[in-house]
């Protein structure tokens, strides 16, 4: 196997290389922000197609605010390293990359002053969860985080360990994953991604204030339902009892990618099989995602040239 690289301080590095020390802060305490960006290889151009990447890196510019960051590169910046980063790698088969920003003094303490770093691996991930088949998901009782507690639209490393607890406990108890309920009793979103349901032809989905991820595949969602297939998108409050009525469920996310929902707390959604809307919006969405729909190719950033 060819030698894999990172980009760290700077430089493009062997992977073997790339090392951070004990004392990091953000091995310490979390406090780093990062995001998972998937690129999709198309056989038959042989390209790796990016998707959606500058709208990860600004979504990561963003949430840097939050943790008292100051990213070193320009959204721009970020685009062309991950790039170059690519065809180092030369990826033949679908990709996950994941950036982070990190702080990354070596000093005891949580309070975020300190250097801000960055960082970029690829590696291959394949399917985060099964997606050819229906998933069985319960509801977790571990709660979401708050948004005054550690925000979840902040995608904030150290938060995933409430992530952790719901998925492993989902699992644990003979699941495939977890739907999470905020403090308030209202269904925010899975344990790493967010839900829509189908009732009556509309989608449904949880609000941005819900203590969610504002997730770019959920909003790739929304504009290609309501674009092609002319279906209504309601974001609103879900009361837990609303999942076990809903016509038709699915994750969607980076990860899980488009999942759908066949049964929810032991109970069927509609007839317990992958709903035929659920079906026509994934397939849509990775014939999207691999650049083989043109009005939605801006979306994808072709790694090697033509």
């Amino acid at each position: 196997m060819s030698t894999q690289y990172v980009f760290m301080d700077g430089n493009f590095v062997p992977e073997e290389e790339a090392k951070i020390s004990v004392k990091t802060h953000a091995f310490l305490y979390g406090s780093s922000i990062f995001e998972g960006i998937r690129g999709y290889w198309n056989k038959e151009e042989e390209q790796i197609y990016i998707f959606r990447m500058r709208e990860h890196y600004e979504r990561m510019h963003k949430n840097s605010k939050i943790m008292h960051m100051t990213p070193e590169y320009s959204v721009d910046e970020m685009c062309d390293i991950t790039v170059e980063l690519m065809k180092k790698n030369k990826p033949e088969k679908d990709i996950y990359i994941r950036p982070t920003v990190y702080k990354s003094e070596c000093e005891i303490g949580p309070k975020l002053t300190g250097k801000d770093s960055f960082l970029i691996f690829t590696c291959y991930i394949g399917d985060y969860i099964d997606i050819s088949k229906g998933l069985s998901v319960c509801v977790s009782n571990w709660n979401r985080l708050d948004d005054n507690t550690i925000p979840p639209r902040g995608k904030i490393s150290g938060a995933y360990v409430n992530t952790g607890l719901i998925k492993t406990d989902a699992l644990k108890a003979g699941f495939d994953d977890a739907l999470v309920l905020s403090k308030d009793g209202y269904i925010t979103e899975g344990s790493a991604m967010n839900v829509y349901l189908i009732e009556n032809g509309q989608l449904i989905t949880s609000r941005t204030t819900d203590n969610i991820l504002v997730g770019i595949t959920r909003n790739t969602i929304k504009e290609i339902a309501e674009k092609e297939f002319a279906v209504k998108v309601l974001e609103k409050a879900i009361n837990r009892t609303e999942l076990y009525m809903a016509d038709e469920a699915f994750f969607c996310g980076t990860g899980a990618q488009v999942s759908p929902i066949t049964s929810i707390d032991h109970r069927l959604i509609g007839d317990g099989k992958p709903g035929p809307l659920t079906r026509k919006i994934q397939d849509l969405y990775f014939d999207i995602v691999k650049g083989k729909i043109k009005k939605y190719k801006h979306w994808c950033t072709p790694v090697y040239d033509s």
